[in-house]
């Protein structure tokens, strides 16, 4: 559910933000945009300064394209025309990032932060489904998980939401507190800690360290909910006391966790499971395939009830719970004689989503002379230990009968020189050389997944695969013609 009346008016706005004003404004405005590309007529936009673009280069392109107002830096007033509509402050991001602690000031939702090495995106988007059914529900779009991608979110937030779902992500210490704080969360969520961004902290225990720092904005009287069968889970517990947190609950397939899997099936399209919830059996679908994702189905339902939102409602939603763009979203291709089943995970990659993402391949249904494709770049930020990691997943490959394999990148060669010759589909120094050899190997009846970190440009070869063979609507089993 969406709010569909005005975000913020723009006396809340300069108030909250200390801001100058100038221009014809109007009395309100009815979403926030950083990016001229996905403006609304109404918008307030915000001028940020970024790595290498500045906002305030595309402010007249927002206005042009409707935006009811942009939100300027003092010192950059004398490049725009003067008689734009303007909110003037010092500092653009911090500005914004005023409006988010005014958003969370005048809101009586219930927030829930969300972080963890994998699966941050579809844990938000899961809960994004399950909270809706219960009440007006706002979340992060996309990955918008950093410092400006937090702040935004949260002032986007509709003064009528029931709930809040944030997520929080980082690639060094130091980045989730500061987030956290002004989140400031009633339950806040860790799916697991991996070897992730492993280059900046050396070791497991520096990252579950700088994941636990989102115990430091919790909400007196707040929850934390801990991955029980994560090796770091004893860490993160230890550092939630030493943060004061009074209540920690747990999920997993432990027979301690507060929300334990007792049972699943595994599906190519889905699963179907069984769980006891905070001392509540209970019996649910997941639209979604994959294991990873029936063990965080289970902290999605117990901080739902933690929010105060009906358990049954909410496992009843997540039937309806399919992946996202990038993230295992499913795309039948026409193929000459049949169709092919694409599985887009090309969005990032780590260890242990690529294990994650190879063993719902290994489920994926074929054709009679179907093969299992897998199409991966680098898995990057993993330091000294980046070729034995890549290496490593020869052992998934091999577990879950994956038939042929194209590698893309100077670490997957590591994986590429470990697979026995049959399982060698082709290697490429980068994605983009790597494309046409993928386009000339599907074939009707093949499954074929793509996955890479964000920088290892992956994605592209998805597109190219569509551009390629026409898209049929998501099909769940290809089959030849």
């Amino acid at each position: 559910m969406t709010s569909t009346t005005s975000l913020w008016t723009v006396d809340a706005m300069r108030a909250a933000m200390n801001a100058r004003i100038e221009g014809p404004l109007p009395v309100a405005v009815s979403g926030l945009s950083i990016d001229t590309r996905t403006v609304d007529l109404g918008d307030a936009f915000f001028a940020i300064q970024g790595d290498s673009r500045d906002g305030h280069d595309f402010v007249e392109a927002a206005l042009q394209a409707g935006a009811g107002l942009a939100v300027v830096a003092a010192d950059r007033r004398d490049r725009l025309p003067k008689d734009a509509p303007l909110l003037i402050v010092t500092d653009v991001l911090e500005a914004l990032r005023d409006l988010a602690r005014a958003a969370r000031t005048r809101s009586e939702a219930k927030f829930i932060g969300v972080t963890g090495s994998v699966g941050k995106t579809g844990t938000k988007e899961a809960l994004r489904l399950a909270l809706s059914r219960e009440g007006e529900t706002h979340a992060s779009v996309a990955s918008y998980n950093n410092h400006w991608g937090v702040p935004l979110s949260l002032a986007r937030c509709p003064q009528s939401a029931k709930f809040a779902v944030l997520e929080m992500g980082m690639n060094h210490a130091g980045e989730i507190e500061p987030l956290s704080r002004l989140v400031r969360p009633h339950v806040a969520i860790i799916t697991n800690v991996e070897p992730v961004h492993l280059e900046f902290f050396g070791t497991l225990e520096g990252i579950a360290d700088a994941k636990a720092e989102i115990f430091a904005g919790l909400e007196p009287g707040g929850a934390v909910v801990l991955n029980h069968d994560n090796a770091q889970y004893a860490r993160l517990r230890k550092s939630a006391k030493a943060a004061g947190v009074e209540r920690i609950v747990t999920f997993g397939e432990h027979a301690k966790a507060d929300a334990r899997l007792m049972k699943c099936v595994l599906r190519p399209d889905g699963s179907t499971v069984q769980a006891c919830i905070l001392e509540h059996d209970v019996t649910y679908k997941l639209g979604a395939p994959g294991r990873h994702v029936v063990v965080n189905s289970l902290a999605v339902l117990v901080a739902a009830s933690l929010a105060g939102a009906d358990l049954a409602l909410t496992a009843l939603a997540l039937a309806d719970f399919k992946p996202v763009d990038g993230r295992g979203a499913r795309v039948a291709l026409s193929v000459p004689g049949g169709t092919a089943l694409l599985i887009d995970e090309s969005y990032n990659a780590n260890p242990a989503s690529m294990r994650a993402a190879l063993a719902v391949l290994g489920q994926a249904p074929i054709g009679l002379h179907g093969r299992r494709i897998a199409v991966l770049g680098d898995m990057l930020e993993l330091g000294p230990q980046g070729a034995a990691l890549h290496a490593a997943l020869s052992e998934p490959v091999d577990a879950h009968s994956i038939d042929v394999v194209f590698c893309a990148g100077p670490l997957m060669r590591s994986l590429f020189e470990a697979l026995p010759s049959g399982r060698r589909g082709g290697y490429a120094d980068n994605a983009a050389a790597l494309e046409p050899l993928v386009l000339s190997a599907i074939r009707a009846g093949d499954a074929v997944m793509i996955k890479g970190s964000l920088g290892s440009r992956m994605g592209p070869i998805a597109k190219a695969l569509q551009k390629h063979y026409p898209q049929q609507a998501a099909a769940d089993e290809p089959v030849e013609g």
